[in-house]
């Protein structure tokens, strides 16, 4: 595979056994040579744009204008791009003025989910549940700043040395993280979390192994039943791809509210208002919380209201909401087990400012979610759900909980992907019987006690090295539980 940027400068490997590492070394110097010249040609490319005229052109028609323009400086500068691959590089200046520059290939390539940039010269993405080091690098910090900046600049954020963390999304619907000196001692350091141009649907999921048929089948009339939901994870363990899929089960009449820090949601149905919170203005005013955003929600006639991710003092308006004529509602959490989900939930509702006791909090909670699911990413990336609980009340001053579905893991397949089984405990619902008496579909057999296969289809040619600027190492997968 060549990383090399510039043209015939293949170099024989020296007979020391360092053949190899000094040829991706030579890769690297080579590859921050170019986006060096890159950086100024493209400098040189704003200068000689008729500002003027830009607000006439279509996006089509910039384009065509800036690669006009970057070929004929190319033309000019020709013994400064010697030996440079040039077809490259008008394709990268072209990027560089209207996407991410160096990382505009992996925003085009369905298999990335996340691109880490760790710096100007370390760059990672994540392919097939796998993290993978790139050739990619940056000219330098500043040339990286800019494409934060630029970022930061199309959603209406602003990252500097008085703001020096954004969270935003592009347009795609990619989440975008960026954190810069003086809070990150490495330098500029960007994270981009992509959903992929097509959302995983249900059938995606059970190819990949990631929920069992039965798993489906009791949530599908789970949520069609009106069981408030709530899904906790770690990151990346898949919430918002599993929430995405849970609210196809919704009847197509009912309203949705979604409420989110960063909109991530793609919901695939009509009648949905989507809110977003906002940050402080550079002056300081002017933020919308979640919490206000959940309380204004409640004016808007919702059926249900869609949390994206509860992580604050908004976890008390969000239950009153569900014990209070909107059930059904759904909404995810960061928690490393069913358990430390409500105690997570105990914690937020005590930031309201409310001193209220502990067993009135755990009663609320009680009586506002029913179902609990909860997801892990394991080892080689596979994201699985791990166990499907409800919640029945409180006993002895503590939550008392069932556990419905589960997966067990055996070990490792031979691609390193973790491998098991999903189980159904045997235990039936409690509100099974409130579900019949509506008219949806919950049948004792569903819960019978067994083991279900689970029948993970693995694409040996996902684990091949893909062609340039793809990765140059893949991460041991047991460094990636």
């Amino acid at each position: 595979m060549n990383l090399n940027p510039f043209r015939n400068a293949a170099e024989p490997e020296n007979g020391n056994g360092n053949g190899h590492t000094d040829t991706m070394v030579r890769a690297e110097s080579n590859e921050s040579e170019f986006q060096r010249i890159k950086t100024g040609i493209h400098r040189e490319l704003l200068d000689s744009l008729d500002l003027s005229r830009i607000a006439e052109l279509s996006d089509e028609q910039l384009r065509n204008e800036i690669r006009r323009l970057a070929v004929g400086i190319l033309e000019f500068r020709r013994e400064r791009t010697a030996g440079l691959d040039e077809e490259r590089l008008v394709d990268e200046l072209v990027a560089e003025s209207f996407g991410l520059g160096p990382l505009e290939p992996y925003m085009h390539d369905p298999d990335v989910a996340d691109i880490l940039v760790n710096g100007a010269n370390e760059v990672y993405v994540e392919r097939f549940g796998r993290l993978q080091e790139t050739n990619t690098v940056f000219a330098d910090d500043e040339h990286l700043m800019q494409i934060i900046g630029r970022i930061a600049a199309r959603v209406g954020r602003r990252i500097d040395e008085h703001s020096p963390m954004v969270d935003a999304r592009l347009q795609d619907g990619s989440r975008v993280n960026a954190i810069i000196p003086p809070l990150s001692l490495s330098g500029p350091v960007l994270s981009i979390r992509r959903f992929g141009h097509q959302p995983l649907q249900v059938n995606d999921l059970l190819a990949k192994g990631s929920i069992c048929p039965e798993m489906v089948q009791f949530l599908e009339a789970a949520v069609e039943g009106r069981i408030n939901l709530m899904i906790s994870g770690g990151t990346g363990s898949g919430k918002t791809t599993m929430l995405n899929n849970v609210s196809r089960f919704i009847p197509g009449a009912d309203r949705l509210v979604t409420i989110e820090d960063s909109a991530e949601l793609l919901l695939q149905r009509k009648h949905v208002v989507k809110l977003e919170t906002r940050p402080k203005s550079a002056e300081g005013s002017g933020e919308v919380t979640q919490r206000d955003l959940v309380r204004n929600a409640l004016r808007m006639r919702p059926d249900r209201i869609i949390v994206g991710e509860v992580r604050g003092p908004e976890a008390l308006d969000m239950l009153q909401a569900m014990n209070t004529g909107h059930e059904g509602s759904l909404t995810t959490i960061h928690a490393n087990d069913s358990h430390d989900a409500l105690s997570r939930l105990e914690v937020m509702v005590s930031m309201t400012g409310f001193e209220l006791p502990v067993m009135v909090v755990r009663r609320y909670i009680a009586s506002a979610i029913t179902l609990i699911v909860h997801l892990a990413r394991l080892k080689g990336g596979v994201r699985r759900v791990m166990r499907v609980s409800e919640i029945c009340g409180l006993e002895n001053d503590d939550y008392k909980m069932q556990e419905l579905f589960g997966f067990r893991q055996h070990g490792v397949d031979q691609y390193g992907f973790a491998r098991g089984s999903f189980y159904a405990t045997g235990n039936i619902p409690h509100f099974r019987n409130r579900m019949l008496e509506i008219g949806v579909d919950m049948p004792e057999s569903l819960f019978a006690k067994r083991e279900i296969p689970c029948n993970m289809q693995v694409d040996p040619t996902q684990l091949q090295e893909p062609s340039v600027p793809g990765p140059r190492k893949l991460l041991n997968p047991e460094d990636q539980a």
